[in-house]
């Protein structure tokens, strides 16, 4: 009964994100982004901005940046692809799927243990054998699918190079992308979880317990590219506004680091 009670709390939380991902229908002249989960506050924010500035509009579709890539080599139209990985925006680019010239790595971010914030759990000192299985008990471990979404790859190798993924890869809820990670958690489905700082920053549920060390985490890079299939002139437009002073204030105010 509880794993079913469980399993049902996961299929709402899938449910409630289901608008958080989907994109306002498009305008034939929009730029169609297709970008992580982990960015929408502040691409929303940036996108906003470019359209008083610009008067142009973007409709930005939002989810895994696993899901994205396959999306985009099965054809979607879609005119800029941005990721949470290296290892997706690699894939794509080696199925001739993005113009090579406009890549380029825009944000970076950190790697953070997060619990409900009402829950009486204290801080928690992440190193090699810190106990995560005790601190679990018979909770979750709340993580995007840590064998495709990269905040969940991030999560593992992680918690590989600190010596306890083997003891809790069984406990591990592999949610559909960080956002859903970050519910399942602020809904006290599970007693901690793993996302980024940029995630744990937006939402008033969730507390940060511990924050995992730069040298136990490869390095969380978001790059950005063109679509090769675009036609859309803007496109080029957008990513450039993507790295202008307004929009790197916005990055910074939602906690990411603007890589030059």
């Amino acid at each position: 009964m509880v794993r079913r009670g469980f399993l049902v709390a996961v299929a709402a939380v899938f449910a409630a994100l289901l608008s958080v991902a989907a994109p306002p229908a498009a305008r034939a002249d929009d730029v169609v982004v297709f970008a992580a989960a982990s960015l929408k506050d502040a691409l929303d924010a940036i996108n906003g901005d470019w359209q008083k500035a610009s008067g142009k509009r973007a409709t930005i579709s939002y989810a895994a940046s696993s899901a994205l890539a396959k999306q985009i080599e099965a054809a979607a139209p879609a005119d800029v692809f941005i990721s949470a990985d290296l290892d997706w925006m690699d894939y794509v680019a080696k199925k001739d799927l993005i113009v090579p010239a406009s890549r380029h790595n825009l944000l970076g971010n950190v790697l953070v243990l997060i619990a409900p914030a009402d829950s009486k759990a204290g801080d928690v000192d992440i190193k090699p054998d810190f106990p995560l299985t005790k601190l679990l008990g018979s909770g979750k471990l709340a993580m995007a699918d840590p064998n495709a979404v990269p905040a969940g790859k991030y999560g593992k190798a992680a918690l590989t190079k600190l010596g306890v993924w083997d003891a809790v890869s069984g406990s591990v809820a592999a949610a559909e992308n960080v956002r859903a990670c970050l519910l399942l958690v602020a809904r006290g489905e599970a007693p901690y979880g793993i996302v980024y700082k940029t995630d744990a920053a937006i939402e008033p549920k969730v507390k940060i317990v511990g924050t995992f060390p730069a040298d136990a985490v490869p390095p969380i890079i978001y790059p950005i590219a063109q679509i090769a299939s675009s036609k859309n002139q803007d496109a080029a437009a957008f990513i450039a506004y993507l790295s202008s002073p307004d929009a790197t204030r916005e990055f910074e105010h939602y906690g990411f680091s603007v890589l030059k």
